[in-house]
């Protein structure tokens, strides 16, 4: 698709919270919460002509790296919410997207997202094969207050879940979707503490892709620190993914 005559380096969008994105007490689950993130990351490529479909005519697609999220608090049912965008950086395979999340005029969530640029029949890294030097990058505009950091799960940790990949995991890039991961992790999470909205940031590296009836293993760190929770997913002896809750 063309770049759209409507289009700027910062988007902002509206979206209404449904009953469907919600836990029982009538808040945004933290996946959905990323859905949300990702819906619109996907929304600007697509005005800014870099979009999954314009990328497939070279057989390539932006897939998730990095991932952290500072949340203050959590949208809940009907509330709308603006989710604002823009790139920090942005070359050859690899680029740095912002998003702050809104409501009733106030920041709630702030996000920064590390991606790559994938074959997806090779399915390697590769340089971006379209042309993006019309986006203007802001790499001092940044939506956390904290930047990437390298999740140690070098530590004990212990085996609580196994988990065969199914058909409902995948996206369109045949690969577990990134939300996948989080959810697959959050479920053996305390179910008050997620509902007392205890989750202050979270952080994700994705390091290895998973696809259709894969076996993988869901690991939790053993750490002394009440405020710090730790998980991976592996498969074999390669680890595919890694996760810090950071407790309020």
């Amino acid at each position: 698709m063309p770049i759209s005559p409507n289009f700027t380096s910062i988007l902002s969008k509206d979206w209404e919270i449904n009953f469907t994105q919600c836990t029982p007490n009538g808040f945004l689950k933290y996946t959905d919460l990323c859905n949300i993130l990702q819906l619109t990351a996907a929304a600007h490529s697509e005005i800014g002509g870099i979009s999954f479909t314009d990328m497939q005519e070279f057989d390539q697609a932006w897939v998730l790296s990095r991932m952290r999220v500072e949340i203050t608090a959590l949208p809940k049912w009907r509330d709308i919410v603006t989710v604002t965008t823009w790139i920090n950086s942005l070359e050859n395979s690899r680029s740095v997207r912002a998003l702050e999340i809104h409501a009733n005029g106030k920041k709630i969530v702030g996000c920064e997202t590390y991606w790559a640029v994938f074959n997806t029949q090779l399915r390697r890294p590769e340089a971006l094969a379209l042309p993006y030097e019309h986006f203007e990058l802001y790499p001092e505009k940044r939506a956390t207050t904290e930047g990437f950091s390298k999740i140690n799960i070098t530590h004990e940790k212990e085996a609580i879940f196994e988990k065969t990949v199914y058909l409902s995991d995948l996206d369109i890039v045949n690969h577990v979707n990134n939300v996948k991961y989080l959810e697959w992790c959050l479920d053996h999470v305390d179910p008050k503490r997620i509902l007392k909205q205890e989750v202050k940031s979270f952080e994700m590296n994705f390091m290895k892709e998973l696809s259709l009836q894969d076996n993988v293993i869901i690991h939790e760190g053993e750490n002394d620190n009440q405020t710090i929770s730790t998980f991976s997913i592996t498969k074999g002896e390669k680890t595919s993914f890694a996760l810090k809750l950071h407790w309020k």
